[in-house]
């Protein structure tokens, strides 16, 4: 019990990423509530049950089935912490963010493969710290069940496409 309070916790103050807005994007504004400043100083606590937690896609043209739920900040417009859930069998074309993430792993098989690196696969439990800039990946969510993450990045959320990946035409 003390280990799953540790990770829960752990999970709700750490961080990661897998669509670029666009005009079709869908990425939703979170409510006002978790946009005050004052909800992330530190002076005050935080706390969200996964119960309060409000699921919506990401954006369903470019990454059907890919969900968010926002716990703090704005992913359209600047820093953030959400979890992510991405659906079993998921895959991405080769992308790259523009800022780093933090991603602690809750549930489901995550896989990234690098791009010229060993392909890295991350369950619960896990964490990853994702450079942003030109680091270039490939991220796919094992077929067993839904990859579930917290991810915390202190920029806005995207993913570019690369042009030479099959899927980036």
């Amino acid at each position: 019990m003390k280990a799953t309070m540790m990770l829960a916790m752990a999970a709700v103050f750490v961080v990661a990423g897998c669509a670029q807005p666009s005009d079709e994007a869908q990425i939703a504004r979170v409510p006002a509530a978790t946009s005050n400043p004052d909800i992330t100083s530190g002076l005050q606590p935080i706390f969200v049950s996964g119960a309060d937690l409000v699921w919506f896609d990401l954006d369903p043209k470019n990454a059907p089935g890919v969900q968010l739920a926002t716990v703090w900040g704005d992913p359209v417009a600047g820093a953030f912490g959400a979890f992510m859930r991405l659906p079993a069998g998921f895959d991405s074309p080769l992308h790259r963010h523009t800022h780093p993430m933090k991603v602690v792993f809750v549930s489901g098989t995550y896989i990234q493969e690098p791009d010229g690196a060993p392909v890295v696969q991350l369950g619960p439990g896990s964490f990853m710290m994702q450079p942003g800039g030109n680091y270039r990946h490939r991220t796919s969510c094992g077929t067993n069940s839904d990859c579930v993450f917290f991810v915390e990045s202190a920029g806005a959320f995207d993913m570019i496409v690369m042009e030479d990946s099959p899927s980036g035409e």
